[in-house]
């Protein structure tokens, strides 16, 4: 498996900067070797070949940063740097030593496979070229050039294949991490878009039923009772405006403009409200409201999920549980704060509930995680024939309080 890095191909390719270094050392090592040929046999006929070859090998070789990358010349360049250097090495043997910085040149320009086999030529070179100046067959002359080839080439197999496994792990990682991102953000969408249907369910929607019964109560006293029916109009159009001013505050995530002064009153005056509005039609079930315990400052988040479970609670006692009373109360313990709305209506199987039946008015599935995301909880007690208790609870510290008022 060999790396391509601006088209060129190569087992050492991505390693950084390794040209320059290359380029710098083999430009040494034929200046020493030049200058000891010369040092060794003087201004000789065959000394200037000799260092025109090395002139020639060090101008070729400074051209393969400006040469195409692609197509036969990096090929081209390669026979051309050998060639030199196999006429150098076997005219004046102290060439042998540019065999280094040249071989790495060729492993980073063409595959394994043809860099595997220019080594091997090379390597049979300097030996060739060694033996000619000892008297007799040397064995570590062969051996030594071969083995230090192997040896080098096969190291550097190796960590071309493991750098090209690290990257494939880190694209790997790459990838995971941009689907774990995309399944976040679409997670993300759903939760919004539960949580808008929720809050609309269980705020402009049930205003929008409390503005159908008012007009309906004051369709029907519109002759007999005509004040009383400007009353519920009245009425419908202040919850209009309110229902208006909740749909802003839902998708703004604020909440209900009932609480905005944040007093320890602020939510126990709106469930009362909240209670008096339901009665205004005076068609349905009685409803009273009760507090029990002083009230204290909670979190906005904690009194405006209290304050919409109290609505969704009434409208779907008021809506669909034929209760002639209703009862809601809101309780202030040292460690919670609790709500109960109790009806005394025809109830309904909570099991069935669970499983997915038909929820009464949709919003009781919503109340349970509202509660569950703010760290409270909803519990649901029903039968059929013996009316419906639901209760929402989220828990209280004295801490909490001095954050609100803080």
């Amino acid at each position: 498996m060999e790396q391509e890095i601006n088209g060129m191909r190569g087992i050492l390719a991505p390693v950084a900067r390794f040209d320059r270094w290359l380029h710098a050392v083999l430009l040494v090592l034929l200046v020493v070797c030049a200058a000891r040929y010369v040092e060794r046999h003087g201004l000789a006929p065959e000394t200037a070949a000799v260092l025109a070859g090395a002139a020639a090998l060090a101008v070729v070789a400074s051209l393969r940063p400006v040469l195409p990358r692609r197509g036969a010349w990096p090929t081209i360049w390669v026979v051309g740097v050998v060639v030199l250097w196999m006429a150098l090495t076997l005219a004046a043997p102290s060439f042998a030593w540019c065999a280094v910085p040249l071989a790495f040149a060729v492993l980073r320009v063409i595959p394994f496979g043809p860099a595997v086999a220019v080594v091997v030529v090379m390597t049979v070179v300097v030996s060739v070229a060694w033996s000619r100046i000892d008297d007799g067959i040397d064995p570590t002359v062969i051996v030594g050039p071969a083995g230090i080839a192997i040896a080098t080439v096969i190291a550097y197999r190796a960590l071309e294949r493991e750098s090209a496994e690290r990257q494939r792990l880190l694209d790997e990682l790459t990838d995971a991490q941009d689907e774990l991102a995309e399944a976040q953000h679409r997670a993300g969408a759903l939760a919004e878009r539960t949580r808008l249907s929720r809050e609309i369910h269980d705020s402009v929607g049930q205003q929008l039923s409390s503005i159908n019964l008012l007009l309906q109560a004051a369709e029907q006293d519109w002759r007999a009772r005509p004040d009383s029916a400007r009353e519920h109009v009245r009425t419908a159009a202040a919850t209009a405006r309110e229902g208006l001013d909740e749909v802003r505050r839902v998708v703004r995530d604020l909440a209900p403009a009932a609480l905005e002064d944040g007093s320890a009153d602020a939510l126990p005056d709106a469930i009362d409200r909240l209670v008096t509005d339901a009665s205004a039609t005076g068609a349905g079930p009685v409803l009273a409201f009760h507090r029990h315990g002083a009230a204290r400052a909670v979190p906005a988040p904690t009194a405006g999920a209290l304050l919409r479970s109290a609505r969704g609670a009434v409208a779907n006692a008021v809506e669909h549980a034929h209760a002639r009373r209703v009862v809601v109360s809101l309780t202030y313990q040292p460690d919670e704060i609790r709500l109960d709305v109790r009806d005394d209506g025809v109830g309904f199987d909570v099991a069935s509930n669970r499983r997915g039946a038909a929820d009464r008015g949709h919003g009781l599935r919503g109340l349970r995680e509202r509660a569950e995301e703010l760290g409270g909880r909803a519990e649901i007690e029903s039968a059929p024939g013996e009316g419906t208790t639901v209760s929402v609870s989220f828990p209280l510290s004295s801490s909490t309080e001095e954050q609100v008022t803080s």
